[in-house]
């Protein structure tokens, strides 16, 4: 056995680019491979409905279940090729099924669905494939290949067919090698006493047939180890694994283990309590999106999802701040999700009392002892993550009696004379910081302060792992820094000599004098000849227009009535009105005749600026969102059907005199669970907030500084967002202040985006796949996201790696950037090769050779370049040579011409060594 093992070992090394060719009939594959020749597509199998393409993605072939899943949209998953499994069990049992004839009739509407590859599965075992289905599987390859010459077709499990069929066939599946589909739960060590035999008929088929083989083998969904330990054995001996449950509805482990990059939150909204508002979104999302993981939300008081794979999720966050209904069937959901290995953290309380046995199966003891109420209580030991912005006293009123026991860790232990609980713990299961040691109010100002370090707890807590965290708030190294503006006080006068209005003023003094990407938006209600003030309109519609013409602006709605309270719209669309709502004048502006309508909000405010504002060649691209910016799901849906982006909320509001990462909001919210109703949040607060609701000073917009600071050090949570509304223009003060913010943020090494390149990275953010590659990584971004941030050792090798232009160390960690949407890299040291360490622009097509680099580039401002290890290369744009700068770090600097247009002007870029 172990010399068959080592022969398919050294074939599956020197074979890779064979297998990678048995797919080369998909240009998604075709992509990857090239990128990437030595390495063999990865193949996946999923036969439940709920297809998870966010994950499955990261694989070049999956295999799925055509009666239960669908092909997803290209833009979904670009690089990877999906096959249809043919179900044609009871093959050899019954001559009814099928013949010839019937599979075509099956295979008609699947390839009319785009499905180019099959996977013929009889459901026969390895070791158990009978001749009558080997000749009648034949017959049916046959007509196949007669009728779809170009189709790729895997057989299962038929080793005497397969030898028959070299030429045929793109790859043989084998599957149960080590672990039946029937005993999922068998030990691991319970070997089959023909798997030796068996290895011998593999390697015998690939040393004379050159044949593909992928070896599938089966453990229970929730046990991830053991899938992870088996793959690592099949690699052992010599074939490509792929380590499923006995159903195919987890993502499986091959050479690939995808990182799940979500988290579940269950919380308890106060009824009607918009989700913008709650606990778990204000404050405990952010670390997450910070840590590279995307939230989901369930409220504890409605039906519990039972689904909660390790396969997609990393954990669950229990943040409960109000009463729990049912606090029996919340504890039983949480211990059976504990039971089946998903990580929990607890902030807060666990919203049911703890009894003997729920201690039992948490591992904590109930304290016995009665506490003393006269006894003051002391802290008597606590970990170094407590105390991170605040350290309240000993208190022990709200902690229940418990103790970590000796296989948990003590976080914080608190007693009051004899009476000894531990407010916080790590436990095998996860852990948990009780109030008010998670987060502390603080009563006098209504401020908040972390009491534990949430990056740290949650990074314990959850077991998550080390990986590259996909980045939002950078590019190319470069900090991304974006402008908009909300349409609120266009109509307002200035109130200062010079312009008749606080907008015109914006125009002269910063839209034109900063060329940098900037969003304007209107509230048509104020502008338009159909709001509150017609009289007016044409020359604030002069204005807009000349606004809007700008090659650096790129245009948004703000609605047209501007309801201040979003969560006052039901999902028809319309105001709730009753008792104790809001008037009129309250709810929106009060614009005589005009009966709310979201529709008219959204749709009608867009096609009334590309009707009468926006100049040839440009529209709407995005919706920023009123008031206090509660989106619905319906209100998301309306601006997506609308064909724009939407943008704002989010309370990020950091500053020296009210420093916690509380006021750190997260990347955006999750409305419901379709990919468009995810609401993008602002980067940063607008000048409304530092000016205390506009009422002074005037000039408070200078403390977003502050904000910008405290969001790149010691860690980097966001991009620099200069965000504020028209009315900033009305005033010396503000206007005098926002052109300080713009001078501030300018004199930073940033890269400007316009805000819906910014919006696009976040929703693509979502969806990367970030998984294992043996030694190293496969990260598939999207379209548009191109950074990660590496918080580990070491850094990528560029010369080996694919897809990886260079990369630079900032705050948290190390920037990888990425050279295209897909990225393969190994982390073992630097070398000598040159490498892109920071640019202010877009990096496309990069390719090296061993002359050295080159790219297209291109920015919208004072785009420039700057390169490692190429003090002695010489550079060159659009085939010119130019004459590069060597800084004092030894690094390589030049520049490209900017273009402010929102379509990016590329420069051809050769770096080449002397």
């Amino acid at each position: 056995m172990f010399d068959y093992a080592k022969k398919l070992r050294l074939r599956l090394c020197l074979g890779g680019m064979a297998l990678a060719m048995i797919w080369s009939g998909s240009r998604a594959v075709e992509a990857a491979v090239s990128a990437m020749p030595d390495a063999a597509p990865n193949m996946a199998f999923y036969y439940d409905g709920d297809l998870p393409v966010d994950e499955l993605q990261a694989f070049d072939v999956v295999v799925i279940d055509p009666q239960k899943s669908a092909i997803p949209a290209q833009d979904l998953a670009p690089r990877t090729a999906w096959f249809a499994r043919l179900d044609l069990r009871g093959l050899a049992t019954d001559p009814s099924l099928p013949d010839a004839q019937w599979l075509l009739q099956q295979l008609q509407p699947l390839w009319q669905k785009g499905y180019r590859g099959f996977l013929l599965d009889d459901g026969a075992a390895l070791s158990a494939a009978s001749d009558a289905a080997d000749v009648r599987l034949e017959q049916l390859i046959d007509a196949i290949r007669q009728n779809y010459p170009a189709a790729r077709l895997v057989l299962k499990n038929h080793l005497a067919l397969a030898e028959r069929l070299p030429g045929k066939l793109q790859a043989l599946v084998v599957d149960g090698l080590y672990r039946p589909s029937d005993a999922g739960s068998q030990s691991l060590s319970a070997a089959d006493p023909m798997r030796g035999d068996l290895l011998a008929r593999i390697d015998s088929l690939q040393r004379r047939s050159g044949l593909r083989m992928v070896a599938i083998d089966y453990c229970r969904a929730a046990d991830k180890a053991c899938r992870r330990e088996t793959a690592a054995r099949i690699r052992r001996d010599g074939l490509m694994p792929y380590v499923t449950d006995p159903a195919f509805s987890v993502v499986g482990i091959g050479r690939l283990e995808v990182m799940p990059r979500k988290v579940l939150i269950v919380h308890s909204p106060g009824e009607g309590e918009p989700l913008d508002r709650v606990a778990a979104v204000r404050d405990v999302s952010m670390p997450l999106n910070y840590l590279g993981y995307d939230i989901q939300y369930a409220d504890v008081n409605q039906p519990l999802p039972v689904r909660i794979g390790s396969d997609r999720y990393a954990g669950i966050v229990v943040r409960i701040d109000n009463v729990v209904k049912k606090p029996d069937a919340w504890r039983r959901w949480l211990l059976a999700r504990m039971a089946e290995g998903m990580p929990v953290a607890v902030l807060g309380q666990f919203g049911f009392a703890i009894d003997h046995r729920s201690a039992q199966k948490l591992g904590l003891a109930l304290v016995a002892t009665p506490r003393s109420p006269d006894v003051q209580p002391r802290i008597v030991a606590k970990a170094a993550m407590l105390g991170f912005e605040i350290m309240p006293p000993a208190d022990i009123r709200n902690v229940p009696n418990i103790r970590a026991l000796a296989e948990g860790q003590s976080l914080l232990r608190l007693a009051a004379g004899d009476y000894t609980v531990d407010a916080a713990a790590i436990l095998p299961w996860g852990g948990y910081t009780l109030d008010p040691y998670g987060l502390a109010s603080l009563p006098d100002n209504q401020q908040m302060r972390w009491v534990i370090q949430p990056i740290e707890f949650l990074t314990r807590a959850l077991s998550l792992p080390a990986m590259p965290v996909p980045d939002v708030t950078t590019e190319n190294g470069r900090r991304l820094m974006f402008v908009h503006v909300d349409g609120d006080g266009f109509a307002s006068r200035a109130e200062f000599p010079g312009p008749d209005y606080g907008a015109q003023a914006l125009y002269d003094q910063v839209f034109k004098k900063f060329a940098v990407p900037t969003t304007l938006s209107v509230i048509e209600g104020e502008v338009g000849k159909a709001g509150l003030y017609p009289n007016i309109s044409p020359r604030l519609e002069q204005i807009a227009r000349q606004m809007f013409a700008l090659p650096n602006v790129e245009i948004g709605t703000h609605t047209f009535s501007h309801p201040f309270m979003m969560e006052m719209i039901d999902e028809r669309g319309k105001r709730i009105r009753g008792k104790g709502k809001a008037s009129d004048g309250d709810f929106s502006l009060n614009i005589p005749g005009y009966e709310f309508d979201l529709n008219r909000e959204i749709q009608g405010s867009i096609d009334y600026i590309n009707g009468n504002l926006a100049p040839s060649g440009k529209r709407v691209a995005v919706v920023q969102w009123p008031g206090n910016a509660a989106a619905s799901p319906f209100a998301l849906r309306l601006a997506h059907q609308a064909g724009v982006l939407s943008i704002n909320g989010g309370d990020t509001n950091i500053t020296r005199s009210n420093k916690s990462w509380s006021n750190i909001a997260p990347y955006g919210v999750a409305k419901g669970n379709g990919p468009d109703e995810f609401q993008v949040y602002a980067a940063t607060m607008d000048e409304n907030v530092y000016t205390n609701d506009w009422r002074g000073p005037f000039y408070g917009f200078n403390r977003v500084l502050e904000t910008f600071s405290l969001t790149d050090s010691p860690l980097r949570f966001k991009a620099i967002n200069i965000y504020y509304h028209m009315y900033s223009g009305t005033k010396l003060a503000s206007l005098k202040a926002l052109i300080n913010v713009y001078e501030g943020a300018l004199k930073q090494a940033v890269f400007p985006i316009y805000t819906t390149d910014y919006i696009r990275r976040v929703l693509d953010w979502r969806r990367v796949a970030v998984a294992r590659d043996g030694d190293g990584w496969l990260v598939r971004s999207g379209s548009n996201l191109r950074q990660l941030r590496w918080p580990g050792k070491g850094v990528p090798d560029v010369q080996a790696a694919s897809g990886v232009s260079g990369y630079a160390p900032g705050p948290g960690g190390l920037y990888v950037h990425m050279a295209s949407d897909e990225a393969r890299f190994v982390l073992n040291g630097a070398g000598k090769a040159p490498y892109i360490s920071a640019a202010a622009g877009f990096v496309r097509g990069f390719q090296r050779d061993a002359h050295g680099i080159q790219f297209e580039f291109g920015g919208y401002y004072k785009p420039d370049v700057v390169l490692a290890n190429a003090s002695g290369c010489r550079v060159s744009v659009d085939g010119q040579p130019v004459r590069a700068r060597l800084d004092k770090n030894g690094q390589l600097r030049f520049s490209v011409t900017a273009s402010p247009a929102r379509s990016v002007a590329y420069h051809a870029i050769r770096v080449a060594h002397e």
